[in-house]
């Protein structure tokens, strides 16, 4: 399994990360997870490009993880492309339907699937995955791969959360700001190692950055590192990692 790092920021710019975005491939199985600003055009700059991906799964529907959806649907019509899937959770029929409502010369462009999925078990692009709902300021959901891969979504760290990746190669876990930051709704080093502790995954990405962790992430390793010893490391966009 390959997984690119597309867009390792959020709303709030940083002028190197664009917003949320992760590309999943596995042989001819791509899914893109999450679709911000800026990941359309981190999806050529990939080599990758938009053509190949036809299934979208969307943690949540706030805007840095939405806001290049609509613009993928009309770059893949321009390109002959005929069909996209997209999967997430419940509120996703709505916000194609509002979306199309705006913008209806799109409206039968293309052959749209639209799904919507909560906690357990289902299929995506081909491939098998887990939702487990998380804390966030809107309903949002993180993805297990199998023992391959766990992206949190927009989350406070909870046990929960931690265990429901516990043993996943590759964990991808929101860490939007340092530890001075007081915050609600996304975690801080020091919460984020303290419900790591214990579990044990191959590596661990963090993502969802904000401007504020410039120049802080030295400090922020080492704040989770007092309370998890595992391989921690920022993710940068356009990172590819592969996953055994």
């Amino acid at each position: 399994m390959r997984v690119t790092f597309l867009g390792t920021g959020s709303a709030i710019p940083t002028g190197e990360r664009f917003q949320s975005g992760l590309l999943v491939q596995d042989d001819s199985k791509t899914v893109l997870v999450d679709c911000g600003s800026g990941v359309l055009h981190r999806l050529q700059q990939s080599g990758v490009g938009f053509e190949a991906v036809s299934s979208v799964l969307l943690t949540h529907h706030h805007l840095d993880h939405v806001a290049d959806l609509f613009p993928l649907l009309k770059a893949r019509w321009l390109a002959g492309e005929d069909a996209i899937e997209i999967v997430g959770p419940q509120g996703t029929k709505a916000l194609l339907d509002g979306l199309f409502s705006v913008h209806d010369y799109m409206d039968g462009r293309l052959e749209l699937s639209v799904r919507e999925v909560g906690p357990g078990s289902f299929s995506v692009g081909g491939f098998d995955v887990e939702a487990y709902e998380t804390r966030h300021s809107m309903r949002c959901l993180a993805y297990r791969f199998g023992d391959y891969l766990t992206v949190s979504g927009d989350s406070e760290a909870f046990a929960g959360l931690a265990r429901f990746a516990d043993g996943s190669a590759l964990l991808v876990h929101d860490c939007s700001f340092p530890d001075d930051v007081d915050v609600s709704n996304h975690p801080t080093p020091e919460t984020l190692g303290n419900a790591l502790a214990g579990h044990e995954y191959g590596r661990v990405y963090l993502t969802h950055l904000y401007p504020h962790t410039n120049g802080h992430q030295t400090a922020m390793l080492e704040s989770i590192a007092q309370r998890y010893d595992g391989d921690v490391r920022f993710a940068e966009d356009l990172r590819t990692v592969s996953v055994e």
